[in-house]
């Protein structure tokens, strides 16, 4: 299984904390938070790895990663997303790089307390289709920032929506999605949404649409590093006294 690593964007809501560099190089206690989603997908055996970023500061991720191997990674490659079209665009562009392989994708400003190995685990044992990470959200009103899926009885997600004025589970989806090759034949038939990207969201209800869509719900601690200023320092809090990726 390949993993893919997105590390674009523009970062405006930790302005002005990255407007002399990209957000995911910014530090998170003593490293830069890039590391930890490489860290979390290296301790789960995934070591060929393509990081995907954009904008002016492009070149500063190969200076700090290099070849990779510093940091567990057998192949790291690189590919430049020439303008913020959406998560789901940036996908698109490693298609090559997976090669007809599963792929597990992690925004680079997510971070995890605990290993992402069962995840994975679940994943390569489902005969089809594409997997999830939950985390608990109890709060309304964060909830109404993210992204929260719909859940039958049965524990089945049923659809996913963004940003809901009235969140119809207490869960938010992370930024880790695990792919079948098949999501390279989905992207392309996407439409732009309101703010002219491909989005994520889109193709996760594409896989719940036809019933092939699995979850697991993070056990731990989830933060989005990203998502505001006060997150950005809620992460930092949490790694610097608990620490991130542990084993169960």
């Amino acid at each position: 299984m390949k993993g893919v690593i997105l590390a674009g964007g523009s970062g405006t809501r930790l302005h002005p904390l990255t407007r002399i560099t990209n957000k995911h190089l910014l530090p998170v206690y003593d490293r830069p938070m890039v590391t930890y989603a490489i860290e979390a997908l290296v301790r789960c055996g995934i070591t060929e790895l393509m990081l995907v970023t954009g904008g002016t500061h492009a070149g500063e991720f190969f200076r700090l990663l290099g070849n990779g191997h510093e940091y567990g990674i057998d192949r790291l490659f690189y590919a430049y997303q020439e303008r913020p079209g959406g998560i789901a665009e940036a996908l698109g562009l490693t298609e090559r790089f997976v090669d007809g392989d599963r792929v597990v994708v992690m925004l680079a400003d997510n971070v995890v307390e605990r290993s992402l190995l069962p995840a994975v685990e679940h994943f390569l044992a489902q005969e089809d289709g594409a997997r999830i990470l939950l985390s608990p959200v109890e709060e309304a009103e964060h909830l109404r920032h993210l992204g929260v899926p719909e859940l039958d009885g049965g524990g089945r997600v049923t659809r996913i929506l963004e940003k809901p004025d009235d969140p119809p589970s207490t869960f938010a989806v992370t930024g880790i999605y695990f792919y079948p090759a098949q999501v390279f034949e989905v992207i392309p038939t996407l439409r732009p949404s309101g703010r002219g990207e491909l989005e994520i969201t889109d193709v996760n209800n594409w896989f719940v649409s036809k019933g092939r869509m699995e979850y697991d719900v993070l056990e731990g601690f989830w933060g989005d590093a990203g998502e505001s200023i006060d997150a950005y320092y809620a992460v930092n809090d949490f790694v610097r006294a608990h620490g991130v990726n542990r084993e169960a």
